[in-house]
């Protein structure tokens, strides 16, 4: 599947509901459509000049890491799990240790970090493709475990529940840690039977199940712990750890004698041009979500759920926390938005709140995403990454919505 049917599918859509509302009496549509248009563009736009500063942050400070040699120890380290899972990557490529940073990032929920360095592993996989507008094997299986979510510690959700009331913000740490695990674990699985890894090689399998072990391990100490507690451990895990990563690089480089400031500006040089280069893709994805959202097609959707439910009797309690599942691979702002809407209309307590979070934390933002990773480097033919991606977040949906049941009934 490629960008173009995905682009020219939300656009036209939109315009074939925005007709039938327009015909039903409704005149506002379209200039609300209209105006999703340069909303969407600004915010296209202010997304990539505003990741300009952080980019060259990273990118000067992973180049620091490369020239120092702590990317490529941190890599050795890991190689034999990330060989298997990235055949297509040659042993020691600089690409192995960009990815390994850019999952570590995203596990402690440093997204500031994870993005750039995201885009660092694109950019170094890219250099790796025969086809430079067809993704690769490699780039598909590390887009769609971002696209998953996976992340240890949800600190952001935590945040919004205490501010909206919640008794105990930290009440949806389990559900999330556990939903975004399966919706992980299904997207490495789906993307390897696609790609024919063999899952039951026995370094893979053992790294599974000791990632498997981890999360246990987290889900147990944390379960018995106040919410202030949860995010003060978190806050310092991940600010030790960020900050230990960018001492190590400079205190490697100091030991081999690197000059670290001249290989900082080498590196920070393509972070401007990294932002610049992603501004027409960005703005083309978030334009056609936006006319998408503003036609009415999503609640269209979710009004269609909520009939087909009453129809087979299933329970009706999880409808309005629909909204936030549906929005999550089209826009993490907008996600945000309905998940805080849901808590402020039925409380953060409600099942409804609870089941809103829980879809929050389940998945990453997928075309948000194919947007951002595949327009740094300008691939158009996504292959299997889409179909993948939405399999993980449908996966997340389900899970999150069996775990709320189990959780708060």
């Amino acid at each position: 599947m490629t960008l173009n049917y995905i682009w020219l599918a939300f656009f036209l859509i939109s315009l074939v509901v925005g007709l039938v509302k327009l015909i039903g009496g409704d005149t506002a549509v379209f200039s609300a459509m209209t105006q999703a248009t340069f909303d969407s563009a600004k915010t296209g736009f202010e997304i990539s000049i505003g990741l300009t500063g952080v980019l060259t942050l990273w990118l000067g400070l992973m180049k620091v890491g490369e020239a120092g040699g702590a990317i490529g120890v941190l890599a050795r380290v890991v190689s034999p799990f990330f060989q298997r899972l990235f055949p297509e990557i040659p042993k020691d490529h600089p690409a192995l240790g960009s990815i390994i940073m850019n999952f570590s990032a995203n596990m402690l929920g440093l997204d500031n970090a994870a993005t750039p360095l995201g885009l660092k592993a694109m950019n170094e996989l890219q250099t790796l493709n025969p086809e430079k507008d067809t993704a690769t094997n490699a780039q598909i299986m590390f887009l769609v475990l971002n696209t998953s979510g996976l992340t240890l510690i949800p600190i952001s959700i935590m945040v919004y529940r205490a501010q909206l009331g919640a008794a105990n913000p930290a009440d949806v740490f389990l559900p999330i840690l556990l939903t975004t695990y399966f919706a992980t674990l299904t997207a490495l699985i789906g993307v390897a039977l696609v790609q024919r890894i063999n899952l039951f090689d026995p370094v893979l399998l053992g790294w599974l199940l000791g990632v498997t072990g981890l999360v246990g391990a987290v889900v147990w100490a944390f379960s018995g712990m106040e919410q202030e507690r949860v995010q003060a451990i978190s806050n310092v895990v991940a600010n030790v750890v960020l900050y230990g990563v960018i001492s190590a690089f400079l205190l490697m480089a100091l030991v081999r004698k690197v000059n670290a400031y001249e290989a900082f500006i080498e590196g920070a040089k393509e972070g401007f041009q990294v932002a610049i280069r992603i501004i027409p893709y960005l703005v083309a994805l978030l334009v056609a979500i936006g006319v998408f959202r503003a036609s009415g097609t999503l609640d269209l959707l979710t009004q269609g759920l909520s009939a087909l439910f009453a129809a087979v009797g299933l329970d009706e309690r999880m409808i309005p926390a629909l909204p936030t599942a549906m929005m999550k691979p089209l826009s993490g702002s907008g996600a945000r938005g309905m998940m805080v809407d849901a808590m402020e209309t039925y409380g953060a307590d409600s099942f409804v709140g609870r089941l809103a979070s829980t879809f929050q934390g389940a998945t990453d933002t997928t075309f948000y995403i194919l947007a951002l990773y595949f327009g740094s480097v300008g691939v158009r033919k996504t292959r299997h990454a889409v179909s993948m991606g939405l399999l993980a977040d449908a996966v997340g949906v389900i899970a999150a919505i069996v775990i709320a049941y189990i959780f708060w009934g």
